[in-house]
């Protein structure tokens, strides 16, 4: 199941100069270049006077009139180039003149609207910090492997915002999700926009055939779902999956570990029956949900790190490879061995929970 960042895998997540004059030179008191009369020498000539400045001297974004004094007046040329840019977008939108892929992908959406939204809860909520984003590859297919946890599936989200927001090359994240996540109203729909798709091997291959970057999160509910008393514990990776699509494809494996979101719903049982009856994996329980009502299910503000490893390349094996099935756990267990080893190191580093 997709979660949230990270992998928040844009755009969302998007994220004058002018020509530098040299100083006047001052000439000294007695002098004056030759064949000019009208400065007798000695005479020192009056510093021309703050109003008389050129307009191009005022700071960007404001103009000033020749004999204005005080802070400039406000250029509304940018304000008025966001109104237009804003109803440019309503009009796209309205008439259907816009594009998605053929996984429902819709990059404008993504970028202009849904990761502006996700971007307050990443930096000012979370306030998440990212290292080694730089071991992204800046293109072509890649698979970036992190660990699931948090009840809900932010951990994704925030992830996908990572990529998006720090990578040079601002790629978007494209996550594998699990079948609830599409049969949710709304739910399903926008992780469609924000480029999520279903977590089977052919979409997978797919989108890594065609150069994108994909998340996956092999722990599924078995992470999410665990309790608070395993928090940080790597459940099982599944069979390996996503190795022997790493494989076939012949793209790295990025490893990346998260930290933070186990505490932002700390697990402290699951209602089973009431899971069963709704059709969900489990019902969680914690210390303000459901108790507190809706109000119970505000994360906790607690802060965040995303690390990215450094990728492991598949693309020296020969094809059959993707067949070997000691190959593929050998493979699963380095990745999942190397993302518990830096959660632990995360950890030991972290200061507190919340700061």
């Amino acid at each position: 199941m997709a979660d949230a960042k990270v992998i928040p895998f844009d755009d969302d997540r998007s994220r004058g100069s002018g020509a530098v004059q040299r100083p006047t030179r001052r000439r000294g008191a007695g002098s004056r270049r030759k064949g000019d009369e009208s400065a007798p020498a000695g005479e020192v000539q009056a510093l021309p006077t703050r109003g008389a400045a050129r307009d191009d001297d005022a700071p960007a974004g404001g103009t000033r009139e020749q004999g204005e004094t005080g802070p400039p007046r406000e250029d509304h040329g940018g304000l008025e180039r966001r109104i237009a840019g804003g109803l440019a977008f309503l009009r796209r939108r309205l008439t259907g003149d816009y594009e998605v892929d053929d996984f429902g992908y819709d990059a404008e959406l993504t970028d202009q609207v849904l990761m502006s939204l996700l971007r307050p809860v990443y930096e000012k909520y979370f306030r998440v910090e990212v290292k080694g984003v730089e071991n992204v590859p800046a293109e072509g297919g890649a698979l970036i492997v992190a660990n699931h946890s948090g009840t809900l599936p932010l951990d994704g989200l925030m992830m996908q915002v990572a990529v998006h927001d720090h990578h040079p090359a601002g790629r978007h994240l494209r996550l594998l999700a699990a079948d609830l996540v599409f049969v949710l109203p709304v739910v399903n729909e926008l992780a469609r926009k924000l480029g999520h798709t279903l977590a089977c091997t052919e979409d997978a291959e797919r989108l890594l055939g065609q150069g994108e970057l994909v998340g996956v999160m092999p722990e599924g509910f078995k992470g999410i779902g665990k309790p608070f008393s395993e928090r940080y514990k790597l459940q099982r990776f599944g069979r390996g999956g996503f190795v022997s699509t790493a494989l076939r494809q012949g793209v790295p494996i990025v490893p990346c570990s998260i930290v933070g979101a186990e505490e932002i719903y700390p697990m402290i049982g699951n209602a089973k029956t009431l899971a069963r009856l709704l059709g969900f994996p489990y019902f969680p329980l914690t210390p303000t949900f459901p108790w507190l009502g809706p109000l119970g299910a505000i994360p906790l503000p607690t802060k965040w790190t995303i690390q990215f490893g450094a990728p492991i390349p598949t693309d020296g094996y020969p094809p059959e490879a993707a067949e070997d099935p000691m190959l593929m756990f050998n493979l699963t267990d380095q990745v999942r061995e190397q993302i518990q080893h830096t959660l632990y190191k995360l950890l030991v580093q972290r200061r507190s929970v919340f700061f």
